[in-house]
Formats: C-alpha cells, sequence, structure tokens
C-alpha cells in the first residue's frame, strides 16, 4: 500500500492517480524494472508531486504568496501582468501550486494603452449619448474599452509574458460591453465595417439597439479569436500547451444587468477551453418578481444562473469552473450576511452535478486580510472586524469537500425532472432604449420560478447549443418564449422541430408583443416581410396559430400559451398557471407532474438540501442518520437534521460513507487534505491550510487509535466519540504539508 513518506507514492497519489483513475493504490516502487540512483529517483518523483495536475480547484490573486493566504486548491490564477509577474507565479509555484493567469478583456491597468501624452483615448471608451465615459468601478483612468483591432493588438502582446512564463492556462475575464452604450467614435468605425452601412443612435428604434448589441456581441467575440489564436500559437512555438478560459457572469445577470457579451457564441472558437462561472452573492441576490413581490433571492438566482452555465459547455465538452465568493464586491456588508449568501450559492453551485470543478474564492487576501462592518450596511461608525475564526473554518471545510465533488452516486430527491427552459443569448440584446425588456426580466422568472419553487430542478437549455448532438435528450418538456429574447439561426428550429416531432412536448409563451419582433432579422428575410420567429416556428412545426389547445406534431405536441410570461411574475395566480401547463405537457407524454417544497441531492457521501419559501408547503424537512454540516465549524455529529423553509444544507453522510468507502477515512476537514492512504491497520495523510486559521478533522473510524502522531510535531486536541464512530483532530493550520499518521488496534 503506498506511504506518504515514499516518494514514489506521493507521486502516485498526487499525480498518476488523478491522471489515470486507478482505484487501487498500491506502492509503485515494485513496478520499477529499472535499477537507478536512490536520490535522484527520490529527488524526481519529489519534483513530479509538487507538479499539481489537477485543475479541480482554483482561486484567483493578484497578492503574492503569503502563509496566510495559503488554502491549498490546485491552480494559483496570478492576477495581471506587470513588472511582479515573474516572481509572484514563482512564489505561488514554489509552495506546491499550478501557475495561471487572469486579466481583464475589456477593462484592466492597461495605463500605457489608454493614455496618449498623458491624455485618456476617450475615442476607445465605451461612451453612453450624453458622452459621458463608462469607467470601470470608480476609477478615473481605466474605462471599458472598445476593442479595436488596435487594442486587441495591444491586448495580444500583454499574453506574451505570461505564455513565456509557462502558465498552465490564460484567463480572460469579463468580455463586456455595456447595452446603454454606443456613441464612442471607434464603436462608430466599427458599426461601418461590421454593417457596410452608416452608425446609427442604438436608441433611435429597436432594429438600432439590436444591431448595436449583436455588434457589440461579435466585436469581443473576434477580439478573443484572435487573442486565444495568439496564445495557442506562441506556446506552440515554445513547444509547450496553455489553455484559454474566460471567466464571465452568466447570461442571466448579464441580461439582468444590461451587458453585452459573446457567451455561449465563444464554444464556437477553435482555441477556447472554456469559462469560469462568476456567480456570486453579488450577482445571485438581484432582486427579482414572484408572486407580484420583488426581492433577493439568493438560492433560486444562483440555481439558474450556474445552470445557464452549465448548459452552454454540457454539449460542447469545454471545461467550467463554478465561482463562489465567500464574501463580495460591496464592503460594508456584515459578516453574518456575506455567510448566509455564501451558503446559498455553494449549495446552489452543487446542484449541478455534472461540474466537479470550482473557483473556490476570487481574491483570498481580501477574505482574509480584509475587515468588513460588524452591522449589515453600516458606512459611518467604522467599527469593522476581520473574519471571524468559525467562518474562516466553515470556508476552509467547503473548500476541502470541493476537491472531492467527482462522485459517481448521484441521485436526487426532488419534483419531476426532464422539464427545460429554452434561453438564448439575445436576451442580451434587447436591454436598452428606446424600447427595453422587462427590466425585471419576467420574460424568464415568470416561466421558471414557479416550477423551482415546487421543487422541479428545472433545467436551463441554451437555445445556441440545440444543434448540438445530444443537447436534449434529456428533456421531455421544454419552455419557450421569444418575448425579450429572439433566435439568431433558423438552424435552432429545425432541431426543436426534430425534438418535438420525436416525442418532445413545446409550450410556447407568449403574446407576440415584443417590439424586437420587426428587427432585420433572418425570419423576415432582413425586414422584407412581416414574419416573426412564432410564426416561422408554428410553420415549421405544421401547428395553427392562436389554438389554445395542445396540438400533435409528430410523436410530440405544442402548446401555444398567447400571453407575455412577464405577466405571470405579477400575477399571484400566474406560478400556478405555469405549472398547469407543464402539467398537461407530461400528461401527454403518459407521465404525471410531481411538485414538493424542497430540493435535495446526493453526490456520492455529501447531501445537497434546500427547502423553499413561497412554495407550496411551509412544512420543515427532517433527515435522520448521522451526518456532519460542512457549514458547522465544529463538525459536530448530528442524528437529525431540520430544515425550514429558507434553509439550505451542505451534509456528509457519515452511513453512508461506512457503506461504500473504508474506514477509517477522513470525513470532513477544515484544511485540505491530500494522499489519503490505509496500509496495516493505519491512516496516512497531509494537510495543509492558512496560517492563522484552525483544522478540524473529522474521522470515520471503527475503533480509536492507539498512537496519532503529526510530522513535523504540532500540538493537538482529539476526542472520540464510540457510538458514532467519530474522530476529531484540532490543531493549527501551517501553510506547509503535515503528515499525520494514525495506527489503529
Amino acid at each position: 500500500a503506498p506511504r506518504v513518506d515514499c516518494p514514489l507514492c506521493a507521486c502516485y497519489c498526487r499525480v498518476l492517480a488523478p491522471v489515470y483513475g486507478f482505484k487501487e493504490k498500491q506502492c509503485m516502487s515494485r513496478y520499477l524494472s529499472v535499477m537507478v540512483c536512490a536520490s535522484c529517483l527520490a529527488a524526481a518523483f519529489a519534483w513530479a508531486a509538487e507538479s499539481n495536475t489537477t485543475d479541480y480547484t482554483c482561486f484567483q490573486t493578484a497578492a503574492p504568496y503569503a502563509p496566510e493566504l495559503d488554502i491549498g486548491s490546485d491552480v494559483a490564477v496570478v492576477y495581471g501582468v506587470d513588472e511582479t509577474f515573474a516572481g509572484r507565479v514563482a512564489g505561488w509555484r514554489e509552495h506546491g501550486y499550478t501557475a495561471a493567469m487572469m486579466t481583464g478583456i475589456s477593462w484592466g491597468g492597461y495605463g500605457d494603452y489608454y493614455f496618449v501624452d498623458g491624455q485618456l483615448k476617450r475615442d476607445e471608451i465605451q461612451t453612453v449619448k450624453n458622452g459621458d465615459l463608462l469607467m470601470h468601478g470608480d476609477s478615473t483612468t481605466v474605462g471599458y474599452n472598445v476593442p479595436s483591432p488596435a487594442y486587441v493588438e495591444y491586448i495580444k502582446k500583454r499574453m506574451d509574458p505570461a505564455v513565456d512564463a509557462g502558465v498552465s492556462a490564460i484567463y480572460l475575464e469579463e468580455p463586456e460591453f455595456w447595452a446603454r452604450a454606443g456613441w464612442s467614435e471607434a464603436f462608430k468605425k466599427e458599426w461601418q465595417r461590421f454593417y457596410g452601412e452608416p452608425w446609427q443612435a442604438p436608441d433611435s428604434s429597436p432594429d438600432a439597439q439590436y444591431r448595436a448589441s449583436k455588434l457589440k456581441y461579435e466585436l469581443y467575440f473576434n477580439a478573443l479569436r484572435d487573442v486565444c489564436a495568439h496564445i495557442k500559437a506562441r506556446a506552440r512555438e515554445k513547444g509547450i500547451s496553455i489553455e484559454c478560459h474566460v471567466p464571465t457572469h452568466s447570461l442571466i445577470s448579464y441580461a439582468h444587468w444590461a451587458i453585452v457579451s459573446p457567451e455561449s457564441h465563444l464554444s464556437d472558437l477553435p482555441d477556447f477551453d472554456g469559462y469560469i462561472a462568476q456567480v456570486w452573492t453579488g450577482t445571485a441576490r438581484t432582486p427579482n418578481i414572484y408572486q407580484g413581490v420583488a426581492k433577493e433571492r439568493t438560492f433560486e438566482t444562483a440555481f439558474f444562473e450556474y445552470g445557464q452555465m452549465w448548459a452552454m459547455v454540457r454539449p460542447t465538452g469545454r471545461k467550467v469552473w463554478f465561482l463562489a465568493d465567500p464574501v463580495e464586491d460591496n464592503p460594508n456588508r456584515s459578516w453574518n450576511d456575506y455567510r448566509a449568501n455564501y451558503e446559498r450559492t455553494i449549495v446552489a453551485s452543487l446542484m449541478w452535478p455534472g461540474v466537479f470543478r470550482y473557483e473556490v474564492m476570487p481574491w483570498p487576501d481580501r477574505i482574509f486580510r480584509g475587515k468588513y462592518p460588524k452591522v449589515d450596511l453600516d458606512t459611518q461608525s467604522g467599527d469593522r472586524q476581520g473574519i471571524p475564526i468559525d467562518y474562516a473554518t466553515e470556508i476552509l471545510t467547503v473548500i476541502n469537500a470541493l476537491n472531492d465533488m467527482r462522485q459517481e452516486d448521484v441521485a436526487f430527491t426532488c419534483g419531476s425532472r426532464g422539464i427545460g427552459i429554452l434561453v438564448s443569448d439575445t436576451m442580451m440584446f434587447q436591454r436598452a432604449a428606446p424600447q427595453p425588456s422587462d427590466s425585471a426580466m419576467g420574460f424568464f422568472y415568470g416561466l421558471a420560478l414557479p416550477l423551482l419553487k415546487a421543487g422541479v430542478p428545472l433545467e436551463v437549455v441554451q437555445l445556441e447549443n440545440v444543434v448540438q448532438d445530444g443537447a436534449l435528450d434529456d428533456c421531455r418538456v421544454l419552455l419557450l418564449t421569444y418575448e425579450g429574447q429572439k433566435p439568431l439561426k433558423a438552424e435552432y428550429h429545425e432541431a426543436i422541430n426534430r425534438w418535438v416531432r420525436a416525442g418532445g412536448v413545446l409550450i410556447c409563451v407568449g403574446d407576440g408583443a415584443d417590439p424586437y419582433h420587426g428587427v432585420r432579422e433572418w425570419w423576415n428575410r432582413q425586414g422584407e416581410t412581416d414574419h416573426t420567429p412564432y410564426s416561422h416556428l408554428v410553420e415549421l412545426l405544421g401547428v395553427r396559430a392562436g389554438v389554445p389547445d395542445p396540438q400533435p406534431a409528430g410523436k410530440g405536441f405544442v402548446f401555444l400559451a398567447g400571453e407575455h410570461p412577464a405577466q405571470l411574475q405579477h400575477d399571484p395566480a400566474g406560478p400556478e398557471r405555469v405549472r398547469q401547463w407543464v402539467r398537461t405537457a407530461l400528461e401527454l407524454t403518459g407521465s404525471t407532474l410531481d411538485l414538493q417544497h424542497y430540493l435535495m441531492l446526493r453526490r456520492g457521501p455529501y447531501v445537497l438540501g434546500a427547502v423553499f419559501d413561497e412554495s407550496i408547503s411551509r412544512d420543515p424537512v427532517q433527515l435522520d442518520g448521522a451526518f456532519v454540516s460542512l457549514f458547522d465549524p465544529s463538525l459536530a455529529v448530528q442524528r437529525h437534521v431540520t430544515l425550514h423553509p429558507g434553509d439550505v444544507a451542505l451534509l456528509y453522510d457519515l452511513n453512508w460513507a461506512r457503506e461504500h468507502a473504508p474506514l477509517p477515512a477522513v470525513a470532513a476537514a477544515s484544511t485540505r487534505i491530500r494522499g489519503e492512504v490505509r496500509e496495516d491497520g493505519a491512516l496516512s495523510f497531509l494537510t495543509r491550510g492558512p496560517v492563522g486559521t484552525v483544522a478540524n478533522v473529522q474521522l470515520l473510524v471503527a475503533n480509536a487509535p492507539d498512537t496519532i502522531e503529526l510530522t513535523p510535531p504540532v500540538p493537538f486536541e482529539q476526542r472520540y466519540h464510540a457510538g458514532d464512530g467519530a474522530l476529531l483532530l484540532t490543531f493549527e493550520n501551517a501553510a506547509a504539508d503535515i503528515a499525520v499518521r494514525m495506527e489503529f488496534p
């Protein structure tokens, strides 16, 4: 069996096993058939062990390595390329991290480009109608740029130091163009180049606004195409491989905030490898309306945001990391507020079991070094505090669990599955004057929230991906509206038509009042006819417009609901109307609509739960067994867990672990656990965590150990509870590996 102190086994546990998926962990030294110098062999494999090959967890930071930031994730994404970049990369690598790079693509610390002879290059900064420049945050020197050819060439050169440093990946974040912009001279030139016609003020008509947004969409698509191609080409010249990723808000967030970005279009790039889903408290707490009530619904919003990001990659094979932030960009919230919303976004992210990569936090320095108000939104007293030790312990426990989310045993306890809602990138094209779509996003939330609130894990389906093989295979019922979004290509309708005729049920919702139906596009031959996306789809499906009852189409059915979905979110009876449509649709397939007021998901030993308020019941949900709550820093064993409406949970199921995993084993820990090995009545593993934090390690054991040894020697406490078969170790984290070995009778 592998030994922690054997360099060959260390290589196996940290490098070979994750790559090749070996299940039986045996000492690799027995397989060597070539005799080599032992010291050289040890040195070689020790070096290999330090080279992380997995990328399941990462964090982004502009800070140099520091012991209090050593959270033990796989990848340190070093932010910004400046004269300190090489040193920062080297510092993180020296402490065992794979190093990547991140920088903004639409904004950044690019003063040498923005300023010419001390003057701001105003023509290339996104500009609104009154001439104001759109600057990033409170900056007076960093603006949101129009990606002109000169700017793209500049960004390419900024990538070269990162490529030369041999980073594993480059992350080009937030390709953002504000919907209200479009008056800069650079944008006017790009309009003429793209459309072959003079620029039109975006607020002059819905057609002009749609065309302006479509141009913004293509400008950052083209910019990323060229920059990613440059990165890949330079890497090939140096004989290395570098991935190109784009950290981006969800389509739902960008549409709600009136920002245009290439989103799913990026999957059309041959040199594009994946996304970071930038979903966190700041996006997910954006209020929405349900049954006429506008308020924050952090879990529900985050559930859909993460779901949309998963929908973009699921049929394409691209990677995606789900981000969650233990704080947020607003520095005036209290730690209690941050903590409650962090737990909701974490549980929402874990409800999508196809994803097992996570950005565990951005900016660890603002979390572990930051000070925030003791009272929420207190901006006057100056009474601020650093992170409470119990919240730091909770965060580290969650991070360690995120490294273990690639689980095969996945099971939902929920309402009916196989129901999807179609969303399109064009949701971002209708968000500004002269006639912006519903500011509260009722065309999405009016259809989506009624199902999720009743325990139905509604799948978000990216319209641009329906042409991909298998994209609709898991859906029995699809909800679609073109009030607030439009189809970019006729091929999407052809794919939907094939799906319906094979047995699917399409619920098409809309009253046709959206003025954007008349923009110059493919469905009306660039304005030559009065056709709409609805009329094209209805004709293709072979059904009659205006018929309220379900109509057959091949083996499937089409249901045309002639009302605007935004009205549904204001009407207290609106949710039940949506659920009745879906109920009827499922009955046409020979099944029923199952509802409940909570979602539960098992991922191996991990149990995720969310109980909804504003739902069909207000009863608490109780789980009985033996659980460790990963939101409880003490990691105490709980025999009964009660969740009330509005509660979320992330639990480790000790009974599942006893049935499926060999004992002894680490169940939960507020420290990074690596190299867990059982041999000859002993358990060994390595721990690592930020200086100044506590390592609580909850182990599942058959009996108490005879000996516990920590190397290097570290004071520790132990508590063994025979009834639960649980052993808790507590010691101070160290920004270096601590080897733990315990012998059992």
